[in-house]
């Protein structure tokens, strides 16, 4: 079973919830909590779980809990196979 470590750059307090892969790969997710009491990060690692069809606990953050670049770590799931999954509906 493969690990896949992801930076990401979160913008709270958008309209839409979304996860968006650019041409070179990076990952911008759109949240609609505000940055506070831990509630943007909480509901980044529910995004990712619904988007992957996995479990909350097989995503933590391992970088950046307090900042808009964070470094999330997806346990049982290959780089390629996320990226794929989430380019998929963008």
């Amino acid at each position: 079973m493969q690990d896949t470590a992801l930076d990401i750059r979160v913008i709270p307090r958008s309209s839409r919830q979304r996860i968006v892969v650019d041409a070179d790969d990076g990952v911008r997710v759109y949240l609609n909590s505000p940055p506070a009491e831990g509630r943007a990060n909480a509901e980044c690692i529910a995004l990712f779980s619904k988007k992957l069809r996995i479990a909350k606990s097989r995503i933590s953050i391992e970088r950046g809990e307090r900042g808009r670049r964070k470094r999330i770590l997806i346990r049982g799931l290959s780089p390629d196979t996320v990226l794929s999954v989430l380019r998929e509906d963008t």
